[in-house]
């Protein structure tokens, strides 16, 4: 809880500062414009990524497969959009990090490759190598 308290508390203020910097040495329109014009393109970038993956998890769904990635995947795209909506230049390089494919897939491979999605995983497997199987009957 404090963690997520100090980013709310911390990020703005890193916001402000990098405006009002930026602000001082190209002007206040063209600071404005820049903030307009990314979250123009987030916006734009998340529409056309997020029906990528849509129809990704799709194809993964009618082949029996487990879209994990692809779930993982459209989380950080609801992230990255929001926080290309939220006016500032931080923001927007994290927003652009989960929107943009090249970076968005890897990340998304080691936060499932990571011990907590791995035990996951691998739990999940166990489970299926020792079902044991048999029958039941209902007696009255």
């Amino acid at each position: 809880m404090r963690t997520a308290l100090t980013i709310f508390i911390v990020v703005p203020l890193i916001e402000m500062v990098i405006l009002i910097e930026v602000g001082s040495i190209i002007g206040a329109i063209p600071t404005v414009f820049l903030v307009v014009l990314t979250a123009t393109v987030g916006i734009w970038l998340l529409k056309l990524e997020g029906l990528a993956t849509f129809a990704s998890v799709q194809h993964k769904l009618a082949t029996g497969e487990i879209p994990e990635t692809e779930l993982l995947e459209g989380i950080m795209l609801l992230v990255g959009g929001a926080l290309l909506l939220t006016p500032g230049f931080v923001t927007d390089a994290i927003g652009f990090t989960c929107l943009l494919p090249g970076l968005r897939k890897p990340i998304a491979r080691w936060i499932i490759n990571q011990s907590v999605f791995h035990t996951l995983q691998t739990g999940t497997r166990t489970n299926r190598l020792n079902t044991i199987e048999g029958e039941f009957r209902k007696e009255d």
